[in-house]
């Protein structure tokens, strides 16, 4: 077992310093040391894409990272889309509002990539979508109203 080290953070907005052991997966970092469980983990592979987060503004599977490695950086998980009290963000608006989830255990993850996707392409086209969620896996929408709730805020943004 190797000794712990230091690792200092941002997450949401708010600074964590920490010790863990090397080997421990970011996604264990965020949910068992932070009390952030809206990361969820589903393969532990990088694969199905549920524990998606923010890394320095780029989503990354944090399944496929060590919390060390994540030293000095800025993180959003899903709990910080919306800050506590406030209502929901256009794009979780939009979810709730075109039934893109279902069970909601992949929603998380596609959230946080399609918040760097509209971020990055106000408006983007079908295909510009379903390519960026490509990385999820969802076994209970079929996507296609997923789809429809991300246009539907890129939208609703493009609107204000």
């Amino acid at each position: 077992m190797s000794a712990p080290v230091p690792v200092g953070v941002r997450v949401n907005g708010t600074h964590y310093d920490r010790q863990a052991e090397p080997r421990l997966l970011l996604s264990d970092f965020l949910r068992h040391d932070l009390g952030l469980t809206g990361t969820h983990v589903g393969c532990e592979h990088g694969v199905c894409g549920a524990c998606t987060v923010l890394l320095d503004g780029e989503p990354v599977r944090s399944c496929l990272l060590f919390a060390v490695q994540a030293d000095g950086c800025e993180i959003t998980t899903v709990e910080g889309l919306t800050p506590p009290g406030d209502p929901l963000n256009p794009l979780q608006a939009a979810f709730r509002e075109a039934h893109g989830l279902q069970c909601g255990f992949c929603t998380p993850g596609i959230l946080m990539t399609a918040t760097a996707l509209l971020r990055d392409h106000p408006d983007p086209d079908e295909p510009q979508i379903r390519e960026a969620l490509s990385g999820h896996l969802c076994r209970c929408t079929g996507y296609q109203h997923i789809v429809e709730a991300v246009r539907l805020a890129a939208q609703r943004v493009s609107a204000t």
